[in-house]
């Protein structure tokens, strides 16, 4: 059993208030105050938590939990302000195979029903799984309802047993979805009330705005000023009494009012001392503007955000802003506030943010809120998601993100947040040059723009290449409904303009179906004589408003049609009879279906033109703008439409022996490296992932001996030479196929004995496989992402082609099924021109243990299966290499805030 404390150092957290806490393990030094935390306890609280209110009881629980380190016991205690609030412990037998610990628990009397005791055991829940320890159990009294209620709102397995006035309850550790997502809504419940004082603060003061009009402080200062905020404002200065009219006072302590938020904007070497100030005064939320911060300097600040419990935009951030009407806050450089209005919008860049904020307000979208987050010391996009899935205004999410701190976290939230409302984002980061330098297929395949998709995909997050991109399919998903598939029907009064708009659409993925010979008789009916009705439906230079409208009605209302875009040039004929053909899309108000304008002489890439009883219709300027944005749409109802991925329960999965077998070769090789092929076959055999039968030779004789065993089928069998870092044999030569007989083998075995004398330690033998698809399935570990799966035809080819899918680990049922169709291969498993398909459900099984290998093994760095032959009778493993490094579980899930300095 492995000792819980091992790698754990202090950590903080949110209470279901918003209050920060430190969570850490106990030291000696602790003893005293836990002695106090108990002596502070009332009686009935005291006998609650030892079953008796006799004195000893709390010197006793202090010697256990200050004690001296030993296997399978872990106390964590929690403080806040200076105070320890809380201690929770595990205790398990000190037996190497004991995978169950009792758990105990204890809170301050002034801290009940604030969540401490929830956020203790479930950072034990965590460091116990990464000890082994599958089973809690915990003794109780029946009378004890709080406790009960705790075990039992945890989201695990829990079982009670009554013996009289006492309760035994049994807790499982498995690391269910159930879980998950009440941890997840316990987070979520936190994290937006501490983000109240930052976005709906009563009191604001400025620290920094200079008598200078340039400076950043006035700036802001002047915004919050002209805003018409509500709520209490002041300035700090040190030598003025008022600037812009606004009361100005020497220090944070000499205010007539503790600020909930703090705007800092002074040179980047006062920045630490400054939120020390106001951590000292009970500000609760801080905005730092400042740029420049070196890595001492950004430690300071982050480190005195978490001591006093302060929430932190930036540093380096344009500042944020709040547009509802009772919390107006314009703390932004932004030239113009923006409109009030739905979408909410964080970024990570002021450029990105001004023009994403001019947009939107251009397009009358407006913006519920607005947070530009800097260098993302701590408020990150995610804080923003659960912020407006909370706030009851937002209803469209636009993102701009450099980096990720927590990309499982992230990807949670993003698919919960998704189903209420569009997520988009700009995709940034894209042009990494080239592929990482690396020793494996797996790496070489995972670029970052794969692995960025792949997190973008699996949440259902709308990624987008650039802010214009990301209008445009703002402005379709705002006004718009969602398409309920992706064929479009496409009208045009201009024949070029039409054909101009069906290639776009094309190109993006959309069909375009013939008319029906209903549908056409009857858009034929309503329109001019020399129409023609295809898709294009060619309408003529001079078809009416009303006709035009006829049309699109009826394209709307037609089985076959999602969507309808309407390509529209000016003519002279519409002009002499007083008609305006765009009037036919925006004089019906909102219809059932998306329909979007395309007008080539438009100014602007994208407007939201008015229609009636409110509502808008997107026109662009340009046809690919409008086919990009209908195919955002569609790919997001697709999205929506599919039921919640699982991740499948797998049979004969041994993940205890798996971790021995890890531990084992890390144990001799402490800097890591590639598994010898025994090794490697007992890894993937511990996840029942099939293999070709081999046998290891080192001599002459004994490659001749494995020979005769092996030969099945034709008698025919292949031999690869092996020796510590090689990776890829074909492209070595180190490998022989079709050998037959005694003599050939013998031959094989010779010739790779001289070529790599002094590296060869041996020879794998294998039968000769049966013809099938060679494919490739292989795991990299992002130091951010995680695990990220590898999927596409394999073999020689696999690096030339690149013909690749990725998804994060661990793969859904709906992950799985995207990851085998995704690759251009596919129609080759799924059985094209006729042929068979291949073993469609070995092959997910294959790939859903691997998710599995790569999910319980933090030490895989790397995993090549390649290739992997896959025929209609099954799918087989020919070949594989695993590397392993020295790595630390770290728990995703866990609720913890970012901390140790700037990221």
């Amino acid at each position: 059993m492995k000792d819980g404390t091992l790698g754990r150092s202090a950590t903080h957290a949110l209470l279901a208030d918003g209050t920060t806490v430190c969570v850490r393990p106990v030291r000696p030094a602790d003893h005293e105050r836990i002695r106090a935390l108990y002596d502070a306890m009332s009686p009935e609280n005291l006998r609650l938590r030892f079953f008796t209110a006799a004195p000893g009881s709390a010197g006793t629980a202090a010697d256990r939990a200050c004690g001296a380190p030993r296997p399978g016991h872990l106390a964590l205690l929690a403080e806040t302000g200076g105070q320890l609030v809380g201690l929770a412990e595990y205790d398990a037998p000190d037996a190497p195979d004991a995978d169950t610990a009792e758990v105990s628990l204890a809170v301050a009397d002034h801290l009940h029903h604030r969540g401490v005791g929830t956020l203790l055991v479930e950072h034990l829940v965590s460091a116990a799984r990464a000890a082994g320890i599958t089973t809690f159990t915990a003794e109780a009294l029946s009378e004890n309802h709080e406790v009960l209620r705790l075990f039992a709102g945890l989201g695990l397995r829990t079982a009670r047993h009554f013996d009289g006035p006492e309760v035994r309850c049994t807790i499982a550790l498995d690391q269910s979805d159930t879980y998950l997502t009440a941890v997840e809504e316990r987070a979520r419940t936190a994290d937006v009330v501490s983000l109240d004082p930052l976005l709906r603060p009563r009191t604001v003061a400025v620290i920094g705005a200079g008598r200078r009009p340039g400076s950043a402080g006035r700036a802001i200062l002047h915004q919050l000023r002209s805003g018409g905020r509500a709520g209490r404002l002041f300035a700090v200065h040190p030598a003025v009494r008022s600037i812009l009219g606004v009361p100005c006072h020497p220090s944070v302590a000499a205010l007539p009012a503790t600020p909930d938020l703090a705007v800092l904007a002074v040179p980047a070497a006062e920045v630490p001392a400054a939120a020390e100030e106001c951590g000292k005064a009970g500000v609760r939320a801080l905005v730092v503007v400042t740029g420049g911060l070196d890595a001492g300097q950004g430690r300071d600040l982050l480190d005195t955000c978490r001591s006093h419990g302060m929430r932190l935009v930036g540093p380096d951030c344009l500042g944020l802003a709040n547009t509802d009407p009772g919390q107006r806050l314009y703390a932004t450089l932004a030239a113009r506030p923006p409109s009030a209005g739905t979408a909410g919008v964080a970024v990570q860049s002021g450029g990105v943010g001004i023009a994403l904020l001019d947009g939107l307000s251009r397009l009358g979208i407006g913006v519920s809120s607005f947070a530009s987050l800097g260098d993302k010391y701590d408020v990150s996009g995610n804080d923003m998601l659960q912020w407006w899935e909370s706030d009851g205004r937002t209803d469209l999410a636009l993102l701009h993100l450099e980096s990720f701190g927590n990309p499982r976290a992230f990807s949670r939230t993003a698919r919960r947040v998704t189903r209420r409302m569009p997520v988009l984002t700009v995709d940034a980061g894209r042009t990494e040059a080239g592929r990482r330098a690396a020793a494996s297929d797996s790496a070489a395949a995972a670029t970052r723009t794969m692995t960025r998709a792949a997190l973008f995909t699996q949440a259902g997050v709308t990624a987008t290449r650039s802010c214009g991109e990301l209008l445009e399919a703002a402005a379709l998903l705002h006004s718009q409904p969602l398409p309920a598939g992706p064929r479009v029907a496409i009208v045009t009064n201009a024949g070029g303009a039409g054909v101009l708009t069906a290639d776009a659409c094309a190109e993006s993925g959309l069909q375009l179906p013939e008319p029906t010979p209903d549908l056409a008789a009857g858009l034929l009916a309503a329109l001019p004589a020399d129409a023609v009705a295809g898709n294009p439906v060619d309408t003529g230079a001079a078809v009416t408003e009303d006709q035009l409208t006829t049309c699109v009605d009826r394209l709307v209302r037609h089985r076959a049609v999602d969507a309808v875009v309407v390509a529209l040039v000016p003519t002279a004929l519409a002009a002499a009879t007083g008609d305006d053909p765009v009037r036919a899309l925006t004089r019906s108000g909102r219809r059932p279906k998306p329909v979007v304008a395309v007008r080539l002489e438009q100014a602007l890439p994208v407007e939201l033109l008015p229609a009636a009883d409110g509502a808008t219709v997107p026109s662009y300027a340009e046809p690919q703008a409008a086919a990009r944005a209908l195919a955002h749409a569609a790919r997001r109802a697709a999205w929506l439409a599919r039921p919640v991925g699982t991740v499948p329960d797998l049979d004969g999965v041994e993940t205890g022996r798996a971790r021995t077998v890890a531990d084992a070769f890390l144990t001799r090789h402490p800097d890591g490296g590639l598994l010898h092929p025994r090794e490697c076959a007992e890894l993937l055999g511990c996840y029942g992932i099939p293999q070709a039968p081999w046998a290891w030779a080192e001599t002459e004789d004994d490659a001749v001996l494995a020979a005769e065993r092996l030969r099945g089928f034709d008698g025919r069998v292949v031999m690869k030479g092996y020796w510590p870092g090689l990776v890829h044999k074909s492209a070595a030569h180190a490998v022989h196929l079709d050998l037959r007989g005694d003599s050939q083998v013998r031959a094989a075995f010779r010739d790779l004995e001289t070529r790599f004398a002094g590296l060869l330690e041996g020879v794998l033998v294998q039968p000769l496989a049966d013809r099938g698809t060679e494919l490739f399935a292989g795991v990299v570990r992002d130091e951010v992402f995680g695990p990220l799966l590898l999927f596409g035809l394999g073999g020689t080819a696999t690096d030339v082609l690149a013909d690749h899918a990725a998804r994060l680990a661990p793969l859904t049922d709906h992950d799985v099924h995207d990851l085998i169709t995704s690759p251009r291969c596919a129609p080759l498993l799924l059985g094209a021109d006729g042929a068979r398909p291949v073993d469609l459900p070995a092959l997910e099984q294959l790939l859903l243990r691997l998710s599995r290998m790569a999910a319980d093994l933090p030490q895989l760095a790397e995993a090549d299966l390649n290739p992997v032959l896959a025929t209609p009778g099954g799918v087989t493993v020919l070949d594989a290499r695993v590397r392993l490094v020295p790595r630390a579980p770290r728990d995703p899930y866990l609720r913890r805030l970012r901390s140790g300095g700037p990221p």
